[in-house]
């Protein structure tokens, strides 16, 4: 009998999975993000269903690009999305040489989201050389663009593995659900990627929804910024 109300359960956790993701209009700033999986995107229609930002993958590891970075990257800027790019970590490399890669495919400008770290794998490490190798790829970013990076995770992820170590930097939470992420270290989160079978106009199939936790202003405060000049007397 448990063995059977165990198969129902699972059958419908999964058949909850299979749900398309219905956007949360409690929340001001919304935005997508995406990769190669989306194919090509029509982002036209997208900035048209009162999208503000995207974060689209850039790179992974110490060789890996997104075939379509270059393209999404100049088109969200185009129509004039608030765009960030982010890398895929692979904790077994370099951090360094991680921060080459995304240096080498992607070219920042004024106005753009902060760098963001993907972070969701162990490939075998340990939590210390997990959280070694992260903190020097948000150090060596922070000095280059003089702007704190955000850092990408799911919740569970999160709360076992990072929090604590990283609070003086924003954070992106995944949690498919309609419940808000609620962090191990008490800390609030700035992005939440509440479910991954999104659907808009300007792209077939799914996509993932986020939302911002705060207004234009305040996701405007964090995009990459010229130095501040201080007048001499």
């Amino acid at each position: 009998m448990r063995y059977i109300l165990s198969i129902s359960f699972l059958a419908i956790a999964l058949v909850a999975c299979e749900h398309q993701t219905i956007r949360m209009e409690e929340f001001e700033v919304h935005g997508i993000d995406i990769s190669h999986y989306q194919s090509r995107i029509d982002w036209d229609s997208v900035v048209g269903e009162e999208i503000h930002f995207a974060f689209v993958k850039a790179s992974e590891g110490i060789t890996l690009y997104d075939t379509l970075f270059c393209r999404n990257w100049d088109e969200m800027k185009r129509v004039g999305l608030y765009r960030g790019a982010y890398h895929f970590f692979r904790p077994t490399f370099p951090a360094a040489m991680q921060v080459d890669n995304f240096l080498s495919t992607v070219e920042m400008e004024y106005g753009d989201l902060p760098p963001v770290l993907d972070v969701e794998v162990l490939d075998g490490v340990s939590k210390v050389q997990l959280i070694s190798g992260v903190r020097t790829w948000l150090y060596l970013m922070e000095i280059r663009f003089n702007t704190k990076p955000i850092l990408y995770t799911n919740l569970k992820f999160y709360n076992k593995y990072l929090a604590g170590h990283f609070n003086d930097y924003p954070v992106w939470i995944a949690r498919y659900s309609s419940r808000e992420p609620r962090l191990a270290c008490g800390r609030d989160w700035q992005f939440w990627q509440y479910g991954n079978r999104g659907q808009i106009s300007g792209i077939d199939g799914h996509v993932d929804f986020n939302v911002f936790n705060g207004n234009i202003k305040q996701l405007e405060s964090l995009c990459f910024s010229p130095p501040v000049i201080l007048s001499e007397r």
